[in-house]
């Protein structure tokens, strides 16, 4: 009895795991099937608004605001607009000097919705028509907000740009950096082969200036640490498509130490789960169910990948322990469970490009347990009630990808 019990909650999860590996493959070869829409340079010129939140991040700022300032989109197109919550004065003195406009921002607990908030009621609205933010560590790679452009004159409302690692200095940031394009492949490039809206980032994301400034004004946004995730649900509501413009580069700081990392995922694990309660917000207005809807609702609701892999990991002590003990503690048969994972590592083959398959990768991989580790523990540490903001500190590194 006690072992038909352990082989029905075994089969409950197979099949639960096999529908995600299943689902994540088939976006996976849609994606390296389909061959992008290209983008380039348009006459016709929109007019963005460059939105960077900061929190004391003087030691990054004021290189990632020079590079901003100086990207090759008309001048007297595009302006860069920096939140400073709690930069030092030589910091402020030194923005304005590039110059780019500063709003000093000081609240009672700091956030990027906060930031982002006051920075789109700052800015006449009227002058702009679309609004891009990128993070502090952010740098547009040439050519970025022209393409952005061109998808936005194609008729697209929303687009998220390819955001690739700015630096690969250890092993974790050479994990987090593969993590970042798996995501790029599956999330975004897959999603769109398949006619879906692509999810966004966080960052690298540039929406109609009006209504990403409506977004941020909704009540309740401000305290929500998952304040990207929200803008992607209100857009997805909305019925508007977000493009995933793949030659669009914006480069971005990898968390290079294992601390960090287990913080960052924390922030996540905990904004998956507030993105996941919006699906069932009656309080928030009617929710159109389109494909888009059920196709984020089924993401949001999938376990993060190195849970998956923790997964597999166990199923195979399992398998080796009743293999010793003479005890079929698994159900289906082990051969099952091999094919399964095997899917599932083909679906990372597929979806990491070519740039990784090096032996620096191949030592990062060594490092996998100890992350696997720190997400457990990550897990341990959620707390969805959650207010404040958590910061992932960032080293400055060089613009170059390495």
């Amino acid at each position: 009895m006690f072992l038909t019990a352990i082989h029905i909650f075994f089969l409950i999860l197979f099949v639960y795991l096999a529908i995600y590996t299943l689902y994540f493959f088939i976006i996976a070869v849609a994606g390296r099937l389909h061959q992008a829409p290209a983008y380039s340079s348009n006459p016709v010129k929109k007019r963005i608004a460059v939105l960077i939140p900061t929190y004391k991040e003087d030691h990054i700022i004021i290189h990632t605001a020079q590079k901003a300032a100086g990207h090759d989109y008309p001048a007297d197109h595009f302006k860069v607009f920096v939140a400073a919550d709690q930069l030092q004065p030589e910091t402020i003195a030194q923005l304005r000097a590039i110059p780019v406009n500063v709003l000093e921002v000081k609240f009672e607990m700091s956030s990027k919705a906060r930031s982002l908030n006051q920075l789109l009621n700052h800015i006449p609205e009227d002058e702009y028509d679309i609004a891009i933010i990128i993070d502090a560590d952010n740098i547009m790679l040439p050519g970025c907000l022209e393409k952005v452009n061109d998808a936005f004159q194609k008729g697209f409302h929303a687009v998220q740009t390819h955001r690739i690692a700015k630096n690969r200095n250890t092993p974790v940031a050479v994990l987090d950096a593969m993590s970042e394009e798996i995501n790029n492949h599956i999330f975004r490039k897959g999603q769109r082969a398949l006619g879906l809206s692509a999810n966004t980032i966080g960052s690298g994301m540039a929406f109609e200036f009006k209504k990403l400034k409506a977004i941020y004004n909704k009540p309740g946004i401000l305290g929500n640490p998952a304040c990207d995730r929200e803008v992607d649900f209100e857009t997805m509501k909305a019925g508007l498509c977000i493009e995933f413009v793949e030659d669009a580069y914006v480069l971005d700081e990898k968390v290079s130490s294992r601390a960090v990392f287990e913080r960052q995922r924390t922030r996540w694990l905990e904004s998956q789960i507030i993105h996941l309660k919006l699906f069932f917000d009656k309080q928030g207005g009617h929710i159109p169910k389109t494909r888009d809807y059920w196709n984020k609702l089924f993401n949001n609701t999938a376990p993060p990948r190195l849970i998956f892999l923790l997964s597999y990991c166990l199923i195979a002590g399992l398998f080796l322990a009743g293999y010793w003990s003479g005890i079929d503690i698994l159900y289906p048969s082990y051969i099952w469970w091999l094919g399964l994972t095997g899917l599932y590592l083909l679906t990372f083959l597929i979806s990491i490009p070519g740039n990784f398959y090096s032996w620096k990768t191949l030592n990062a991989l060594a490092h996998i347990p100890l992350l696997m580790f720190s997400m457990v523990r990550a897990l341990l540490k959620m707390k969805v009630s959650r207010k404040e903001f958590l910061h992932t500190p960032k080293a400055f590194t060089q613009d170059n990808p390495s």
